[in-house]
């Protein structure tokens, strides 16, 4: 089954106190797309600009990644600077350059319609609606937002809201979204705009997991070396909703096991700038994590 997913796909440039990396692959519909890929079709809408390196492009349809949805226009593509301290859980954004993003207005392909899996990466959640209403009755639509959307479009976020299954945010923003401190009390207020669930992402100490029957709780993987977070939460989104379109199931256990899977590729994102360590990862590399993963959390 495929994946639709609609976001950015940028060059970043990004320091952390292990290095440096300028002009590297970046965007949020890549880490995603790249993630999704090892176990699903991913068809991408997204822009660039007429200066996006044609390498990049390669790489992405190296992956099964349909780039027909990627459209090249006159100008520049979108451009993100940002370091991170020590503590590596928070970027500082140095500089950010929309260039070509800011008219992007997503064109939804005939032949992605009919994707059975959707990703909202975090746009305008004017955008992300406009998405909505595009596709043709997808079976599980996952969304992702950030805090400058909920303070500076809450009411047109929330109508968005209203129409998607999973809402994904991290902690900060789910606070920020319920206007409520506690984490379990936010994700009840998230869950009474409309989205059947709420995934809480908490980098290094793992996620939480709300829906009406309970919560599934999943550590952070503990990792010996840390380089860059960038795209962390993308590619968690991209080997979560990947893994339930390889399944083909939305039944309570795969939904868990699909968490799982997109807690392995984030950790293996973190361990290099850009997507590096993606790009020479195996799934023989994922099983095995996954499966450590079970050996830390059983008891």
């Amino acid at each position: 089954m495929s994946v639709l997913v609609v976001g950015s796909v940028a060059l970043d440039t990004v320091k952390t106190p292990f290095g440096e990396a300028r002009e590297v692959l970046g965007g949020s519909a890549t880490f995603f797309g790249v993630s999704a890929s090892f176990f699903s079709h991913v068809n991408l809408v997204a822009v660039v600009g007429t200066d996006f390196p044609e390498q990049h492009i390669d790489f992405l349809r190296s992956r099964d990644i349909d780039t027909r949805g990627l459209k090249r226009v006159e100008g520049q593509t979108f451009r993100w600077e940002g370091y991170y301290e020590y503590d590596l859980n928070e970027a500082h954004t140095s500089d950010t350059r929309l260039n070509v993003f800011q008219d992007f207005e997503p064109d939804i392909p005939d032949e992605y319609r009919r994707s059975e899996f959707v990703f909202l990466a975090n746009i305008d959640p004017e955008l992300q609606r406009s998405v909505l209403e595009q596709v043709e009755r997808p079976r599980l639509v996952v969304c992702d937002t950030m805090n400058f959307w909920i303070e500076n479009k809450r009411e047109q976020l929330k109508r968005t809201m209203a129409g998607v299954d999973v809402m994904m945010l991290n902690e900060a923003e789910a606070r920020e979204l319920a206007e409520e401190p506690n984490l379990v009390m936010a994700a009840r207020k998230i869950m009474s705009m409309g989205p059947r669930r709420v995934i809480i992402k908490k980098g290094e100490h793992g996620v939480l997991m709300f829906c009406d029957s309970g919560y599934f709780v999943l550590p952070g993987f503990p990792l010996e070396s840390v380089f860059d977070p960038t795209g962390a939460g993308d590619s968690f989104g991209g080997g979560f909703l990947g893994s339930l379109a390889g399944a083909g199931s939305l039944d309570e256990p795969d939904i868990r096991k699909s968490v799982v899977y997109g807690s392995v590729l984030a950790s293996f994102n973190v361990e290099s700038f850009s997507c590096e360590r993606l790009k020479d990862l195996t799934m023989e590399d994922i099983e095995c994590r996954y499966q450590d993963f079970l050996r830390i959390t059983r008891f």
